[in-house]
């Protein structure tokens, strides 16, 4: 029974896989950029300005792998770093026209399959579901754990 459940649940973890890296190839296929650098510029158009800092706070990642999306993205044209009228210490992120063209031409969500379902599940879902992946996790190597500020695109 037990290898049975063990066998169903691999084949879940699959489906979801499998779904995300399609998602993931259709985005790259149309757009020519990444899955997460995708995600990233859909999340500076939604929050003009905002800074690299608070960016990786939004997106749940580590802030040296936003800094390094940010930069791919600046290198494509496809956002602009400025000084902020208020603070000229600060420096903010603005979406080009170019980039602007991409997001159009998006497959949808632009944030991705996986954020968008977790986000539609209820309050009491989301605990069981986090509590039952806490114990997968803590069977795996525990080097794994640093693969959590990564966004799912580049691992």
């Amino acid at each position: 029974m037990q290898n049975s459940l063990a066998k169903d649940a691999l084949k879940q973890f699959r489906i979801i896989f499998g779904t995300v890296r399609q998602h993931f190839r259709e985005i790259e296929a149309s757009c020519g950029i990444s899955g997460s650098q995708l995600w990233l510029l859909h999340e500076i158009a939604s929050h003009p300005e905002l800074g690299v800092s608070r960016l990786a706070e939004n997106l749940a990642i580590h802030q040296s792998t936003c800094s390094l999306l940010v930069e791919k993205l600046v290198k494509k044209h496809l956002v602009e770093k400025q000084r902020l009228s208020e603070d000229q210490r600060k420096v903010g992120l603005i979406v080009t026209e170019a980039g602007h063209t991409v997001l159009a031409k998006a497959p949808q969500p632009v944030d991705g399959i996986l954020p968008q379902v977790l986000a539609t599940l209820d309050t009491e879902a989301l605990q069981s579901l986090n509590l039952s992946l806490k114990l997968v996790i803590g069977k795996l190597d525990a080097q794994s754990n640093t693969l959590a500020n990564q966004p799912l695109a580049d691992l």
